[in-house]
């Protein structure tokens, strides 16, 4: 918002067996001068080529600091908060100097991991794309360095993790975690005499009383909008029972995902018209913005993630506003939520993986990521800074902390085949809300399509 070789210490020499001992900075350098030292000081006919290798093992350039570059998506505030974060850690020691380097673009970062020689350490991306990118062979597995670095996994949020693995190993691990909610204008709830939904009858009851139109039928102000069609939808899934995917592959055509299309084209798209409802999507403010349609009040509901929260305090600090978890299609499926995340990764092209590990593990420390999550109006991956004090100040933000921890928090699989299931997902949920197809029409499509996947 990113691979590794099995192992970095992985070496045949049978005259460096000991310098296969980690140093825990990563120096082979180092270890390879050590080694030199233990055995070959011996003799007074080898003690000038001891001599002289020492000589190389000491002084001179090589023996600074090792440089790691990080290249990372953030831009902005994140950005500024990212080399603070930067300054901090090169301040902490001296064997390892992070140059942070700002680079949105994913297209240049995917072929600089494809290379021979990569142009950074360490990155950041979404967990959706680490399987695939695990399968490309571009990212290295981490579960070496998480042992080595004493990084706690249990202290993380499940859901989020389930996107890091593939084929049994980790490749990625979040810094920053998202769940997502029903948003509501209190004033609008109120002016309606609709209480905060609680089911799906009496959401499907709250959006009509909420929608508005003119004699036209043009929409005023919408019960209920998105602010991503695919992400509302998989998210409205879970919270049906659906299951997006097993491990055979996609499951597109699953009772609940069918259950879940269906209320959306039968409450949202089918309550306005599909026509209509295009006009007054293509009339909304840009997001996240002052004219955001649901910040300006032209949205009464709104399902949506936790950044909300300091964006609202930025943009639209006089709306009266509340969060509440998205109504459930039975009692067992209560505090059902979608979970996304910003993950961080070392590329398998990387030169110095030790070092990276050590920076990425600084990174996911429980301060730090802290301070960076709290940047962004995000929640930490971590489930044990949900209750800091440090989140206060975001109003109602508590109420996508205790979704991520819900047994019914989860997350769409990240697997070699992600990319082109979520395009097609994607195509068909725009079919739905433009009124071209039906939910299980346009599921069963994806469903012939998945069949072509790359496995």
């Amino acid at each position: 918002m990113s691979r590794f070789p099995a192992s970095s210490n992985d070496w045949s020499i049978p005259l460096l067996d000991s310098a296969i001992a980690k140093d825990g900075k990563g120096n082979m350098k180092n270890r390879l001068c050590n080694t030199t030292r233990s055995r070959w000081l011996g003799g007074i006919a080898i003690a000038a080529t001891a001599a002289l290798t020492l000589a190389g093992c000491s002084g001179g350039e090589s023996d600074g600091p090792t440089t790691l570059k990080f290249s990372y998506l953030w831009s902005g505030p994140e950005a500024k908060v990212l080399e603070s974060i930067i300054d901090d850690f090169n301040a902490s020691q001296d064997e390892i100097v992070v140059k942070g380097v700002s680079s949105p673009d994913q297209q240049k970062q995917l072929t600089s991991m494809s290379s021979a020689n990569g142009s950074f350490d360490i990155s950041d991306n979404f967990g959706e794309n680490m399987g695939s990118w695990a399968a490309k062979g571009v990212l290295a597995p981490l579960d070496e360095y998480i042992e080595s670095e004493d990084i706690d996994l249990d202290d993380f949020a499940p859901a989020a993790l389930e996107q890091m693995k593939h084929d049994g190993q980790t490749y990625a691990l979040p810094i920053a975690v998202h769940s997502f909610q029903l948003l509501y204008n209190k004033k609008l709830l109120d002016e309606a005499g609709v209480e905060p939904p609680t089911t799906m009858d009496e959401l499907a009851t709250a959006v009509e009383k909420l929608t508005v139109t003119d004699d036209s039928g043009k929409i005023s102000q919408l019960g209920i909008g998105d602010a991503n069609t695919t992400t509302t939808l998989t998210t409205l899934g879970f919270a049906f029972g659906g299951a997006w995917s097993d491990k055979n592959g996609p499951t597109p055509t699953d009772a609940g995902n069918i259950e879940a299309v269906d209320w959306w084209q039968e409450n949202v798209v089918d309550l306005v018209g599909a026509d209509k409802l295009a006009d007054f999507k293509a009339g909304e403010g840009q997001y996240l913005s002052a004219e955001d349609s649901f910040f300006s009040g032209k949205v009464a509901m709104i399902i949506d993630g936790e950044w909300r929260s300091a964006q609202a305090a930025e943009v639209a600090p006089d709306l009266d506003w509340g969060v509440t978890a998205i109504p459930a299609a039975s009692a067992d499926l209560e505090n059902s939520t979608q979970v996304t995340s910003s993950t961080l990764f070392i590329p398998t092209n990387s030169k110095h993986k030790d070092e990276a590990a050590e920076f990425l593990a600084y990174l996911l420390s429980p301060d730090v990521m802290e301070k960076f999550s709290l940047t962004l109006g995000n929640l930490p991956a971590r489930t044990s800074l949900l209750g800091s004090d440090a989140y206060s100040d975001l109003e109602n933000f508590e109420v996508w902390g205790e979704a991520l921890t819900s047994p019914n928090a989860k997350s769409l699989a990240s697997a070699p085949y992600s990319a082109e299931y979520s395009t097609d997902l994607g195509n068909a949920f725009d079919d739905i809300v433009r009124g071209k197809s039906d939910g299980e029409k346009a599921l069963e499509y994806v469903k012939s399509r998945a069949k072509s996947y790359t496995k």
